[in-house]
């Protein structure tokens, strides 16, 4: 063990210190009207978000995974539909998937970006295909305008997961605006994150949206539509509170996380290539930048792991198998496309700190400690 204090792999303590003055004035407003879920507050969060995104529609709901799972539904995806996802990926870009009866084809991702890899999605095309679903993972969006051409030249609709991109844009557009809908995943530890959970379904689709406010909540489906299908996944007005107040300083706490991961390559590209850092796309290729996971990939992985846990630095696996190995995947018919590049990720990649809160000491302190289990110079 040591007398160092812990770096956790995530924390919003000073930030809710910080945060408290407001987020606990807007939270007395609601009390006072008696407005506890979808009020004023989770009406402005939406405005905010559609002005930040630059969406015609922003959706709250009660998490990333429900706004998955709406959006589709909301689109008809159905049984006797195919989606191709990304094998590489949380598993909820899936299982929203089945959750609507349809069902998921894996392909392998671009190792630079963990993205879809736009050859292998053309190759898994079929005639039972209906939708692509792109997700933007970790600090950079998949290649969006390519996979955006491949849906049309098919016929497809494109749906973006891009629940880990909030201030992600490609071409000035945001992500989860190249396709008929996206969402955002308002969970702790994202860019922009709530003190409990909440989601959002992005759109310029006008009559998508309408049947998404429909089927989020049983009231809202009254009169148009069967209220039996609703999701009752609806955003309360504590979170409403939290991510307004949060909004507010969201491209400072964007900047500050770019700071971070600097930071973090600078002391970690000379131990290349024993320790793979992060790749930044060239603009021309992509858009902004921005930062929600610092992800390295090692062949000692679980070694480091321990090592770093041992000395009380917190790390997470993005992610432990890929989803044609999970169980409830890997006897489908479309978990048998080779997903070499996802397999290799599930098996050396680990993500390290990285959130607003963390100093620059955490981050050297962290870096120290990997140089010195691979025996490199600090």
């Amino acid at each position: 063990m040591t007398s160092n204090p812990p770096v956790p792999f995530f924390s919003g303590a000073a930030s809710v210190r910080r945060q408290w003055p407001e987020v606990s004035g807007l939270v007395r407003q609601a009390a006072a009207r008696g407005t506890f879920v979808q009020g004023p507050l989770v009406g402005e969060l939406e405005e905010r978000i559609a002005q930040y995104t630059g969406a015609r529609n922003a959706i709250a709901c009660g998490n990333g995974t429900d706004a998955l799972i709406l959006m589709l539904q909301a689109a008809g995806i159905g049984p006797g539909d195919e989606v191709v996802v990304p094998a590489y990926t949380f598993f909820a870009t899936a299982s929203c998937v089945v959750h609507v009866g349809a069902e998921p084809v894996f392909v392998d991702v671009d190792p630079r970006s963990y993205a879809l890899d736009p050859a292998a999605v053309r190759a898994a095309i079929g005639p039972r295909t209906k939708a692509i679903m792109a997700v933007h993972l970790f600090h950079r969006t998949a290649d969006i305008a390519v996979l955006r051409d491949i849906a049309d030249e098919h016929g497809l609709e494109l749906f973006e997961d891009s629940a880990e991109a909030i201030g992600m844009r490609v071409a000035g557009r945001h992500a989860g605006l190249w396709g008929r809908g996206g969402v955002l995943s308002f969970f702790p530890t994202k860019t922009l994150g709530a003190w409990g959970d909440a989601g959002m379904v992005l759109t310029d689709d006008d009559e998508l949206a309408q049947r998404v406010r429909r089927l989020r909540s049983a009231e809202e489906s009254v009169g148009d539509g069967d209220p039996a299908e609703a999701a009752h996944s609806v955003c309360d007005e504590i979170q409403a509170a939290v991510l307004l107040t949060r909004l507010s300083v969201l491209d400072q706490d964007i900047d500050r996380r770019a700071r971070l991961a600097a930071h973090y390559t600078r002391r970690l590209e000379p131990l290349a290539p024993v320790v793979t850092t992060p790749v930044i796309a060239p603009a021309k290729e992509q858009g902004s930048t921005v930062w929600y996971v610092y992800l390295i990939e090692t062949d000692r992985r679980t070694e480091l792991i321990e090592y770093l846990t041992a000395h009380e630095v917190g790390t997470e696996i993005y992610y432990p198998r890929p989803l044609t190995e999970q169980p409830c995947f890997r006897d489908l018919p479309g978990a048998r496309h080779p997903v070499p590049v996802a397999k290799a990720a599930a098996e050396r990649a680990v993500g390290l700190p990285l959130y607003p809160d963390l100093t620059d000491e955490q981050v050297d302190r962290v870096c120290d400690l990997i140089h010195a289990f691979h025996g490199g110079p600090r």
